[in-house]
């Protein structure tokens, strides 16, 4: 039972032992069929649960001690659906965490058990911490294939590390020093894994408020730092005080001062910032402390860090624009995303998988009519092969096109438009000036990727700069 109270409920090896413990239980799946290990064990202990038995009092210390994983099994499980509805609750309203109507019962299983007060008011809380990890990990990531059983195996170490044991023990109140780099292309999910560990930590429950500590999902704060020039990036992260600089008319909290006490602060796009923001944010890591702009007063941050970026990080530290220290610190855990073309080459039900998810997010039910309409366009317009160079952001949108048009035939390097064909020519000729040059290649990328915030990150433009340059590229009469 300790191997399975403390393992990881995604791994093979948890699977390995509930299928020994319970015949009955789904073969490789145990995680989904979470009850067939407790009809085994609950009747054993009943006698031990109920309330005024005097069995568990005659076991000896050592006793109670192999029986403790068994009697936390039990109370979790008898708790769960109550958590799942606590948790599709939560996640509507936003403001002060919701009352906890079955926390006295839950609270008062745990002490029938053994436990004092006060640590069965932190497995209370470890368990509510629980089943939003496997909420969110399970909720926020399809598919079978190796790479996802892999990422949600890696997910669940992150958030309560690999052996609990230690985790309960004494890390489950230190996890802001242990920050996490996510790494993968554009579109593979970075922001729902950041999100699953965001919205996972340990909050307290507070008995005289009946509730707990925090709102979860008031938790997870995300800033997209490919946004922000950097002018005013340090504004954003850090905050600024009014008169700090040319249009400071008022106080600005920045992000690092939103962040809830039991919650993590996610930086999409690291890869992006200058040198100089890297150096003050890991003074901020180091230190666990900052300063708003034109303040100095030092206020300190204890939220977890998580970072992301689709840049290859090895190739900009060897040309000396990611430092290396601010690396070493970000890199607690490194996890990669998979691409979607990975997941397909491993699992050819993969795409029907995520058709199906997406379709009935988008049209609010399962409609297998849409879902197979969807998957044979796919199939009759797309290359056999077709590297899907957005991931599943891209599959998002193609879902999206195929319902309104009943096609998608995909964003294929090699097939450029004729504006395209024109710039070439016109280079090859060299009657480009150097900002006409930048004024096409800049409405080149924005056709192809759809925003300007990723034509200024393929440009190392400003945002602003990349707009104007896009702008101008539209409003130009003859692009020959």
């Amino acid at each position: 039972m300790a191997h399975v109270v403390y393992g990881n409920p995604f791994s093979a090896q948890r699977a390995e032992v509930i299928a020994r413990l319970a015949p009955a239980a789904t073969p490789g799946r145990s995680f989904e069929d979470p009850e067939a290990l407790v009809r085994v064990v609950a009747p054993r202990l009943e006698p031990y649960l109920r309330a005024g038995s005097a069995d568990l009092e005659g076991l000896s210390a050592a006793d109670r001690r192999s029986l403790e994983p068994a009697f936390m099994y039990v109370c979790y499980h008898r708790v769960i659906p109550q958590f799942d509805a606590l948790i599709e609750r939560q996640a509507l309203k936003a403001g002060d965490a919701l009352p906890v109507a079955f926390a006295e019962e839950a609270v008062g299983d745990l002490m029938r058990s053994g436990l004092d007060e006060t640590r069965a008011l932190r497995y209370f809380a470890l368990f509510f911490q629980l089943r939003r990890g496997f909420y969110f990990i399970q909720r926020s990531l399809a598919g079978d294939c190796e790479s996802m059983q892999r990422l949600r195996e890696a997910l669940w170490n992150n958030i309560f590390t690999h052996d609990m044991r230690g985790f309960e023990a004494a890390l489950w109140s230190r996890m802001e020093d242990f920050s996490t780099l996510l790494l993968g292309e554009t579109g593979t999910g970075k922001g729902a894994v950041a999100a699953a560990i965001g919205r996972s930590a340990f909050i307290p429950y507070v008995v005289e408020r009946r509730r707990f500590a925090a709102n979860f999902t008031e938790t997870f704060i995300a800033i997209n730092l490919s946004q922000f020039s950097e002018t005013l990036i340090e504004s954003e992260l850090f905050g600024h005080h009014k008169g700090a600089f040319t249009g400071a008319i008022d106080h600005h909290e920045g992000v690092f001062e939103r962040c809830n006490t039991h919650g993590a602060l996610f930086l999409d796009e690291i890869g992006e910032v200058a040198i100089t923001v890297q150096i003050k944010l890991l003074q901020v890591l180091q230190e666990r402390t900052f300063a708003a702009v034109g303040g100095r007063e030092k206020k300190r941050f204890e939220g977890r860090v998580i970072a992301a970026t689709n840049q290859p990080l090895g190739v900009l530290r060897r040309e000396g624009r990611f430092r290396d220290d601010f690396f070493y610190r970000l890199c607690s855990d490194v996890i990669e995303m998979p691409t979607l073309r990975q997941r397909i080459a491993e699992s050819s039900a993969e795409l029907e998988q995520l058709v199906r998810r997406l379709v009935a997010r988008i049209a609010g039910a399962e409609v297998p009519e849409l879902v197979a309409a969807v998957l044979e366009a796919l199939d009759a317009d797309l290359p056999r092969g077709y590297a899907w160079p957005g991931n599943v952001r891209e599959l998002e949108q193609a879902v999206r096109r195929i319902l309104l048009t009943g096609r998608y035939t995909g964003d294929i390097p090699g097939a450029p438009a004729d504006d395209d064909d024109r710039m070439v020519e016109a280079l090859r000729a060299g009657t480009l000036t150097a900002d006409a040059l930048l004024s096409r290649y800049c409405g080149l990328l924005y056709r192809r990727l759809g925003t300007y915030a990723e034509v200024a990150k393929r440009t190392g433009l400003d945002p602003r700069t990349a707009r104007k340059y896009v702008e101008s590229a539209k409003s130009e009469p003859d692009r020959a």
